[in-house]
């Protein structure tokens, strides 16, 4: 069996008072009708008058109202009763308790947190995210403070997404932060699913918003992905050279311009990919012997 406690989740439901509309007329009529039975300066009268003023009151206090992406959550004496999330002026009985709660959509950005990556390099990285409240009841009655809650858990999520994952250059073929910002962003707003639903809260989007190599090591891995550029470049351009002398030789053959043995063969290869490969342009040697001497 298993030791886990057994926590009732709470969940929404609807419930609310009456448009606010009527209540509201009728409190000038109630306030009339009770200054009228004070004029009558009798006893049975100004008590009649009293309880309209009572009633005055009541009704006065039951009133709120909702604009659009709003709503109210009703209790009763600490029980929730329900979640009223009609617009306009609205009126429940006084004793109700009432507590407003938004429905828009929020928009956060994480502080810039340093974690480590999938190979332990220290990284900066913050995410930006878009959440709203779906659930009332459980965004009040499930947490404590749902903000600080969402708060502390997009930058849990975003420290657990971030270590799964290489900065960049992963040879694996595996997805890097640095590449497949869009794969990421999805792990993390799934990642945040899991860990907000008991907060009533949906995430809509999830995106990064900053990466960068913690500063300590920055330099150094400026550095190496220089030097990773650089033989990419060199490889490249060995390979096509080697392409062109093959080319060349094979032109020449064919054509019979010149018969070359395997001696001058080699020096025309290592000659062409002196020219084709060097960093700077080639200066013409005039030769006036024999290539052996």
């Amino acid at each position: 069996m298993s030791d886990a406690p057994n926590i009732n989740r709470s969940t929404e439901r609807a419930f609310g008072g009456m448009g606010g509309g009527l209540p509201l007329l009728s409190l000038p009529v109630m306030l009339a009708a009770a200054v009228w039975a004070f004029s009558t300066q009798q006893a049975m009268m100004a008590v009649i008058g009293a309880v309209l003023v009572v009633l005055f009151l009541l009704t006065a206090c039951g009133f709120y109202s909702l604009q659009p992406n709003e709503a109210y959550v009703v209790t009763l004496f600490g029980t929730y009763m329900g979640t009223d999330r009609r617009t306009g002026l609205r009126w429940v009985l006084p004793w109700y308790g009432r507590k407003k709660i938004s429905l828009r959509v929020r928009n956060v950005t994480s502080e810039r947190l340093k974690v480590n990556d999938k190979r332990g390099n220290p990284i900066e990285i913050a995410a930006n995210i878009v959440w709203r409240v779906s659930d009332t009841a459980q965004a009040l009655f499930d947490v404590d403070d749902y903000v600080v809650f969402m708060n502390i858990q997009i930058e849990t999520a975003l420290r657990e997404t971030a270590s799964h994952y290489a900065y960049d250059h992963d040879e694996s073929g595996e997805p890097t932060l640095r590449a497949d910002a869009d794969h990421v962003g999805e792990r993390l707003r799934t990642d945040l699913r899991g860990r907000t639903a008991v907060a009533g809260v949906a995430i809509d989007e999830t995106h990064l918003m900053h990466l960068a190599y913690a500063p300590e090591i920055a330099g150094a891995m400026l550095r190496r992905q220089q030097a990773e550029a650089v033989l990419a470049a060199r490889r490249t351009i060995v390979a096509g050279a080697v392409g062109m002398v093959e080319n060349a030789l094979q032109q020449l053959s064919e054509r019979e311009v010149v018969v070359l043995d395997d001696e001058r063969r080699a020096a025309m290869v290592s000659n062409l990919l002196v020219v084709l490969c060097a960093d700077r342009e080639a200066q013409p040697v005039v030769n006036a012997g024999t290539l052996y001497g």
